[in-house]
């Protein structure tokens, strides 16, 4: 009976229930439950089955540059990190309010680590998020408008809860560049967020951006109520080169 029990679990794709089940019938403590505890048991693993595994996919999903965990952070004074927003941050209701977050600071100060843990913090939450470098992101679009598959990864990025643009500004916006930007902003604009992370201060984005007017209709849009992350320091790429023990986050 057990048998088949456990094989109807398997084909009806309860993961959690299988597992739980099986264990506590091999391990004899099937008998120490009653029938309302047994079903419980049974419900809690299912559901913490499920929910594990919808993490690790929008995880996959992601494509994260880091493997990143806010509590790895450094906040060490010379940073300027503010620790009470970053767990503000962590609670995700930016995500809720869609609101946005820019983070600049120089090279190798870890920017992008901060961008992937807040990432990795909304998939655990439940939260649809798509990591891009900036430049590779209009590269490949270029070459989506080339095949016909433009529409439906724009499409696909607009669906996101969270967007993670990674190193803006590194070379000044090209028209078409600057065209799939304004589109992917004005689609996410009041219904989803956007973390951008950038070497160039927020106050020269209108040069990177170029055209006047684009320029000023995608920063009002960017802008507009988002939190800031300014970082300070040198290097962290540089001092973990040089004395290996150190964080480079």
């Amino acid at each position: 009976m057990n048998a088949t029990t456990l094989e109807k679990m398997r084909k009806m794709k309860f993961f959690g229930m299988f597992r739980s089940f099986k264990t506590s019938f091999e391990s004899g403590r099937k008998e120490d439950y009653t029938a309302d505890e047994m079903i419980a048991t049974l419900i809690d693993a299912e559901w913490d089955d499920r929910q594990n595994r919808n993490i690790e996919r929008h995880l996959k999903n992601a494509r994260f540059r880091y493997k990143a965990v806010l509590e790895e952070l450094n906040y060490h004074t010379d940073r300027n990190i503010d620790k009470n927003l970053i767990m503000r941050f962590a609670e995700c209701q930016f995500i809720d309010k869609h609101e946005n977050i820019l983070i600049t600071g120089s090279t190798g100060i870890g920017k992008s680590y901060i961008a992937s843990a807040l990432g990795h913090q909304a998939c655990s939450q439940g939260y649809r998020v798509a990591y891009y470098n900036t430049a590779k992101l209009f590269g490949k679009l270029k070459m989506a408008k080339a095949d016909g598959s433009y529409l439906k990864d724009v499409a696909k990025i607009e669906r996101q809860h969270l967007l993670i643009l990674d190193d803006f500004g590194i070379t000044p916006l090209d028209g078409p560049s600057r065209a799939a930007l304004m589109e992917i902003i004005e689609d996410r604009h009041g219904k989803s967020s956007t973390i951008i992370t950038s070497q160039v201060p927020v106050n020269k984005w209108h040069d990177v951006i170029g055209e006047k007017t684009v320029a000023d209709a995608i920063l009002d849009r960017i802008i507009h109520e988002a939190h800031r992350l300014d970082l300070k320091g040198e290097s962290l790429r540089k001092k973990s080169e040089n004395s290996p023990e150190l964080t480079r986050i």
